[in-house]
């Protein structure tokens, strides 16, 4: 078995709960979004899978962007979840606490 590549599946599996999940609080702007996916303290995904996934979850209606221009900086792009979205996230962070009680008490056991 290789370590890295069942982490990577992992990563993969989780990416959209991930992206979801951190819009949850309301909309962040593009870098700000992956700085917390990609970051030190994060899920360890890469910038090349989280901005084609918020291409596809906004091409699903999961997501809406709308484009903030300041004239002393560049455009930026913020993303915030639509109701279908938020239904979403809700539903597989319910899932996601039973999965992970279900797992915890098999590995721990």
């Amino acid at each position: 078995m290789n370590l890295d590549s069942w982490k990577s599946q992992m990563r993969k599996g989780a990416a959209e709960f991930a992206v979801l999940s951190a819009l949850r609080e309301g909309e962040l702007y593009g870098v700000e979004l992956v700085a917390r996916l990609t970051g030190a303290d994060s899920v360890g995904l890469s910038e090349g899978t989280v901005y084609p996934l918020l291409r596809r979850l906004q091409a699903d209606g999961r997501l809406s962007a709308r484009w903030e221009v300041n004239e002393n900086a560049p455009p930026r792009k913020y993303y915030s979840l639509t109701r279908s979205g938020r239904e979403a996230v809700e539903g597989m962070a319910a899932f996601w606490s039973e999965f992970e009680a279900q797992l915890n008490r098999i590995v721990r056991a």
